[in-house]
């Protein structure tokens, strides 16, 4: 941007930010006969990666880091690497500390239960694990497993939350005989802290063990699911959900994620940092979709990944339980196949970050490659390909550079033919990114509408360029979109959202109304800590500005957008009919500080009775809710509304009117 454009912006928009109302009522022409394309439901789409706190953190209920031990315990005990003065560090070494001398522990190859080595305690000797989170009067289930070398052991595990004599206790076990078994315990913690520790100890009348993966949840874990969590997600009420990545999947193999989830190896997070444990795989994520009654979007590895494992996993969730891959999911457990319907072909492939970049025209043969492997086993399956409309990739592609090829526009003319739906992504920041410093109220609320806008219409003009779609228009699944700002308050990205980040997710949703004839799918990205719409502590969940704003829209707002000519910025604001015409959905963003009243001039229907009034404001543009405390944001709801009469919109907010129709 000009630098005397954002001079300007930043002298004269928080003026109007802060204006005094206007005198009359902002009037709306809707006209009910005057809709667009239907708003997919897939607009209300999510993303959950394996990076920072989404999943493992988040989602999943598992309290333990690194419980397979892929860092060997050693005597040094400095787990954290990242973020070590915040509430959330990321682990960069073994989080188990030695309990007794350092010699009591050791990492043992042979006959280790998973990954490269498993820790070999010496009687009397133990590990203990800090910084969990814990609740008073709540219950914890979990499980150690052991093999007694000597053929008998006794294994004390336990719990403590507090320094006092009294503020622990203990399970004993009794390990007998070869090999490895498993043995489970429970506890109820006593008080309420982020400092409790779980140590696991030999006993030192019996010998040598060695340590397999213990587990600590929740007792109220659903499956594996953290149960606060989870009821958040399930208020969110997504219509699909994007996995496992973003920039992970293209180090990932799918096939370490299956059968028993003890015994899947614990690897580095490819893409981010800290350990990824492969205890949420593929069925986990099925199942996942299952309880929030979403539908999977998965996304296969097209960076190191090759077209045989992409048409395996297709074959491991769609097909039969005859063939190879779908017999081990029988094996698993799954004898049905799930039949997934969206596949995502890479992502972000364009990206010298990305693992198994390459340039872009080798990048449109493996595509091919795999696209059509991946439809030999199932036909059906509606492949998404990478897109980036702008992009040129001039540091690491001369003769794309050459060629003045752009990346979607390239992919729609040598892979259109091998896709269903081209994927597009987005991130803005309030810049600049620091808590203190913050960018202009109305320039940020408007980057979100901006930036689909802009997408949706170059590819309208782009795409009947390309003589090889034969007038076919390819939609967009703008799968990766938010906004993504610092401090890092939830661990690794885990920004906090307040009122005026709300109010650009809104925005958002307009525009994707008005694009919805190209724009077919969105996935807010991410969905749980990690620039979440939904933030976590250790013992508590809470839904974002963010988050609340997408439940609002996703719960009340029409599918038949209505028509509106006109701009009423620094007010934002769209219409829709509900699906069976019997209401129409009114919503205004208003990214002001003062209030306004708005009146829909109707034609084409005519109002009966009264209506409903949703809105979400704040006392600040600064207002955000966090886990454990009192709501500071939350949405109102008031009925009775007059539809004839001016409506209400507060300041800061983010409004939706339901009106009913006769």
């Amino acid at each position: 941007m000009n630098p005397l454009r954002l001079l300007v912006c930043a002298l004269v928009l928080p003026l109007a930010a802060s204006a005094a109302a206007p005198t009359a009522p902002i009037e709306v022409k809707l006209d009910t006969t005057k809709t667009g394309a239907p708003i997919s439901p897939l607009i209300y789409g999510q993303f959950i990666e394996h990076l920072g706190r989404c999943i493992y953190g988040g989602i999943w209920a598992e309290m333990l880091e690194d419980r397979k031990f892929y860092f060997p315990v050693t005597a040094t005990y400095a787990p954290y690497k990242d973020l070590k003065e915040s509430a959330f560090p990321v682990v960069g070494a073994s989080p188990w500390e030695i309990i007794g001398p350092a010699d009591g522990v050791r990492m043992e190859k042979k006959d280790a239960f998973v990954g490269e080595h498993s820790p070999l305690l010496k009687a009397g000797s133990g590990v203990r694990q800090h910084d969990l989170g814990v609740v008073a009067n709540k219950g914890y289930t979990g499980y150690v497993w052991v093999n007694p070398l000597a053929g008998r052991a006794e294994v004390a595990v336990t719990l403590i939350w507090g320094d006092a004599p009294a503020d622990r206790a203990t399970t004993r076990l009794t390990f007998t005989g070869s090999g490895w078994s498993k043995q489970a315990f429970t506890f109820t913690a006593g008080h309420t802290t982020d400092k409790a520790l779980l140590e696991i100890r030999t006993s030192a009348a019996t010998g040598e063990v060695l340590l397999g993966p213990p587990s600590l949840m929740p007792a109220d874990n659903v499956r594996g699911l953290r149960a606060d969590t989870l009821a958040l997600l399930k208020q969110l009420n997504a219509a699909d959900y994007r996995w496992p990545g973003g920039n992970f999947v293209s180090g990932y193999d799918w096939h370490d994620g299956i059968g028993d989830r003890d015994r899947r190896p614990p690897k580095k997070n490819p893409a981010w940092t800290g350990v990824e444990h492969n205890d949420f795989g593929t069925d986990e994520f099925l199942a996942f979709c299952r309880e929030v009654a979403a539908e999977p979007l998965i996304a296969v590895n097209t960076g190191f990944g090759d077209a045989y494992s992409a048409a395996q996993w297709v074959e491991y969730c769609n097909a039969d339980s005859s063939t190879l891959a779908g017999g081990w999911r029988a094996k698993n457990g799954h004898d049905k196949p799930y039949g997934v319907k969206y596949w995502g072909v890479g992502n972000e492939m364009y990206g010298h970050w990305q693992l198994g970049f390459m340039q872009f025209a080798n990048y449109t043969i493996k595509h091919n490659i795999v696209a059509d492997a991946m439809w030999k086993v199932d036909p059906n399956a509606i492949l998404i390909g990478v897109g980036d409309i702008g992009r040129v990739n001039t540091d690491y592609d001369p003769d794309m550079v050459k060629a003045g090829q752009t990346w979607s526009k390239g992919m729609l003319e040598l892979s259109g033919d091998k896709m269903n739906v081209m994927s597009e992504h987005f991130y803005e920041g309030r810049m600049p990114w620091t808590k203190d410093a913050r960018g202009d109220l109305l320039l940020s609320v408007t980057k979100m509408k901006e930036n689909i806008r802009k997408k949706a219409e170059a590819h309208r003009q782009m795409q009947p360029t390309v003589t090889q779609l034969n007038g076919r228009i390819v939609p967009i699944a703008m799968d990766e979109w938010n906004y993504w700002h610092r401090d890092y308050v939830f661990g690794e990205l885990g920004c906090n959202y307040d009122i005026a980040d709300g109010l650009g997710i809104a925005e958002g949703l307009h525009e994707y109304y008005r694009q919805s004839d190209i724009i077919h799918m969105a996935n807010y990205a991410q969905t749980v800590n990690v620039i979440g719409a939904i933030k976590t502590t250790k013992t508590a969940a809470e839904m974002e500005t963010t988050g609340l704003v997408l439940t609002l829209y996703r719960a009340h707002y029409g599918e038949k957008p209505l028509v509106i000519e006109k701009d009423y910025a620094p007010y934002d604001i769209a219409a829709a009919l509900t699906k069976d015409g019997k209401a129409v959905t009114f919503s205004v963003v208003n990214p002001t500080t003062s209030p306004i009243e708005v009146r829909p001039a109707l034609a084409g229907a005519t109002f009966a009775g009264s209506g409903t009034r949703y809105h979400i404001t704040g006392k600040d543009e600064f207002a955000h809710n966090f886990p454990g405390q009192p709501r500071a944001v939350d949405i109102v709801k008031t009925d009775g509304i007059n539809p004839t009469a001016p409506l209400a919109v507060p300041a800061l907010s983010a409004t939706v009117f339901v009106l009913p129709l006769k």
